[in-house]
């Protein structure tokens, strides 16, 4: 049922404009322009971004994760293997990222594939998170369901009593994934609802092509 208080709330989008003719060759360099532009408009969490996943029956999920690096490779984050997106990545490598920078009026969607992380860069980004972090990473079964946060809590105090004899080493089962991108959207919000969309797409050859959609 249609809620007008809801329905009513709206923003024109006037900030900028995204035109074809000023796009990067391609869509990495196109990325780091804007993630610049994100870093220096000093957004809280710039690195935040939606991962979508789904089951091989379709089933959707979705889930803020933070972005930890980007290359030629693809686009980087660190999680639980076996949590509920391990387990759907597992089963079904496509998926989603989605940038939303509200300050700048900006989105970027990437479409692609993943890959685990070599092991010798899980353990790397590992180590040199905050010990708290690393201890969560061991002690927390991410995604199944638990007595309490007092469970969480004894779990954690475990995990720390046998850190302060020697320093926690990366499980097996947390690690990072890397994003190959086949698609990336750029979007501009633009006045009346006419947003900018630019669209590069991988082809058979390896060389991206640049589209505009309509809004």
């Amino acid at each position: 049922m249609l809620n007008q208080k809801v329905a009513d709330l709206r923003k024109d989008y006037k900030l900028a404009s995204l035109d074809e003719s000023d796009v990067a060759p391609g869509p990495l360099e196109q990325f780091e322009r804007w993630w610049q532009d994100a870093l220096t408009s000093e957004i809280d969490e710039p690195n935040a971004m939606t991962l979508a996943t789904s089951t091989p029956d379709g089933r959707p999920s979705a889930r803020i994760v933070l972005l930890k690096g980007f290359n030629e490779e693809g686009f980087m984050f660190f999680t639980n293997y076996e949590s509920r997106k391990g387990q759907e990545l597992a089963e079904n490598p496509r998926v989603t990222l989605l940038f939303f920078w509200r300050e700048l009026e900006r989105q970027v969607r990437i479409e692609g594939t993943v890959t685990k992380a070599a092991a010798a860069v899980s353990n790397e980004y590992y180590n040199s998170r905050p010990l708290g972090s690393r201890i969560g990473a061991i002690a927390s079964p991410q995604s199944k369901v638990i007595s309490g946060r007092t469970f969480l809590e004894e779990q954690v105090a475990q995990v720390a009593a046998k850190c302060e004899q020697e320093a926690p080493q990366r499980p097996d089962y947390w690690g990072g994934y890397i994003v190959k991108p086949e698609a990336i959207e750029f979007w501009q919000g633009r006045s009346s609802r006419l947003h900018d969309r630019i669209l590069y797409t991988l082809t058979a050859d390896g060389s991206w092509k640049i589209e505009r959609l309509a809004p």
